[in-house]
């Protein structure tokens, strides 16, 4: 089995058809299920964010995987995967394993450095854990680039090389309204962006913060934090009246704020709206009105805000790529370390049978053996195997952790004429699964030592 990864980002595709992409709630779920019940799919995860959708998934066969992963994301999308194919991206094994990790890094992040992904990925695992789609290939995949991403933002500090997206989007705002301290501010949804919004506008001096979402008791939860006011969504067009900052990221997949709610407000002053949301909550059409300004994500795509720039920030990207590189390594090494261990479980297996087949043939020809010395003698003939043993099943986890470490087991299971289905007979069942993960667990602590020095 094989880690496969199948998506496209703001780097690869635009905003107007991320948007199309885009799943959240139930539909999230549906996909993934639907990746999961692939026939060549072992395990699935899901992350989908306002600038991306990634299929996460544990393969038999990569071409039939590529294959049925895009028309999944093409029937979402409600476009041909003849059109969607283009923007998409497929990371196979280590490269996959390469690109995860780079996510959690805020590497991959339309604004450099951004620690919202750690919280959007954990999600995905969450939910792939609670639906049943994961297994321990992706689910120590997952965990592990959660811990790269926490590495990497406390190391090298890289979440100040670039602002958050809400950040990016009051910068914009300031140079249509000019300072913002002393605004009144509006959030749309009671979301980890909403809450992020509020406590930014917080941070920023803006005052008479309002959260408006449809369930109130959320609204009321946030305002609270911030020292605001909560209101309900049928409030809108009244609370859009008074604002001059509005920020809206429901993810509810329906337009929250239209034309004819900012139409015949008499309202004299400039009005700001930023749409953080994928698909979008606010309508476009928004544009063509007096004194409005709105920013999406295209547009702070666009705006070049939010990139490490600088020498110092070069540096530190760098930085994050060192960490990231020394990171996949680790994981690569124990992964294969981990592929051979069932194959030494299948040798010491047959090692074990064949002792016991030989002193059963001794017990009855010498029936008269004493009990003493039938022990001595087990005990001698185990000793000697093991001791024989010892030597090349060590050497084989060695060799395994290289790149071309499959081939040693291929060897292994060669020299000793082992069932070639023994191995994957102990992967499905379990047969010595203690053994495994203290050798896998092993394996990742000598890793960290080795990084640590």
């Amino acid at each position: 089995m094989s880690v496969l990864a199948v998506g496209l980002s703001h780097r690869t595709a635009p905003v107007a058809l991320l948007e199309r992409v885009a799943v959240s709630g139930d539909s999230l779920v549906k996909l993934l299920h639907d990746v999961h019940r692939s026939e060549c799919v072992a395990e699935a995860m899901v992350v989908s964010t306002c600038n991306r959708v990634e299929i996460y998934a544990d393969v038999q066969r990569f071409h039939s995987a590529v294959s049925a992963m895009s028309e999944l994301l093409g029937t979402y999308a409600n476009v041909p995967v003849e059109q969607l194919a283009p923007h998409l991206y497929v990371h196979y094994e280590d490269r996959a394993v390469s690109h995860l990790f780079s996510v959690t890094s805020g590497l991959e992040s339309m604004v450099m450095g951004e620690g919202q992904i750690l919280g959007q990925v954990r999600q995905a695992l969450r939910l792939a854990q609670e639906e049943g789609t994961l297994g321990s290939t992706l689910n120590e995949l997952a965990q592990h680039a959660l811990r790269v991403g926490k590495r990497v933002h406390t190391d090298t500090g890289i979440d100040h090389a670039g602002a958050s997206l809400v950040g990016v989007g009051l910068e914009l705002a300031e140079r249509v309204l000019g300072p913002i301290q002393g605004k009144r501010a509006l959030v749309v949804g009671a979301g980890s962006m909403s809450a992020l919004s509020a406590a930014t506008l917080a941070r920023a001096g803006v005052t008479g913060i309002v959260v408006a979402n449809r369930t109130y008791e959320r609204a009321v939860r946030l305002a609270e934090t911030v020292g605001g006011r909560p209101a309900r969504l049928d409030d809108l067009p009244a609370e859009l009246a008074q604002a001059d900052i509005v920020i809206s990221c429901t993810g509810g997949g329906n337009l929250v704020v239209t034309p004819e709610m900012l139409t015949g407000t008499g309202r004299t002053t400039p009005l700001f709206l930023l749409d953080l949301a994928l698909p979008h909550d606010i309508d476009p059409g928004v544009r063509a009105l007096p004194g409005v300004t709105l920013v999406d994500l295209e547009a702070i795509q666009n705006s070049g805000l939010g990139s490490a720039a600088g020498t110092d920030g070069g540096d530190v990207v760098e930085a994050a790529r060192r960490i990231v590189a020394e990171e996949v390594a680790g994981h690569l090494e124990v992964v294969r370390a981990a592929r051979v261990t069932p194959t030494v479980v299948a040798l010491r297996s047959k090692a074990a049978g064949v002792v016991e087949a030989e002193l059963g043939r001794l017990v009855s020809r010498l029936p008269e053996m004493d009990q003493r010395v039938k022990d001595e003698v087990t005990q001698t003939m185990r000793r000697v195997v093991d001791k024989l043993l010892h030597e090349p099943t060590v050497r084989v986890k060695q060799l395994a952790a290289s790149p071309s470490g499959d081939h040693y087991a291929e060897a292994l299971r060669e020299l000793f004429n082992l069932d070639p289905k023994v191995p994957e007979a102990v992967r499905q069942t379990g047969i010595d699964q203690t053994g495994i993960d203290e050798e896998s667990a092993r394996l990742s602590r000598t890793t960290r030592r080795k990084q640590e020095l």
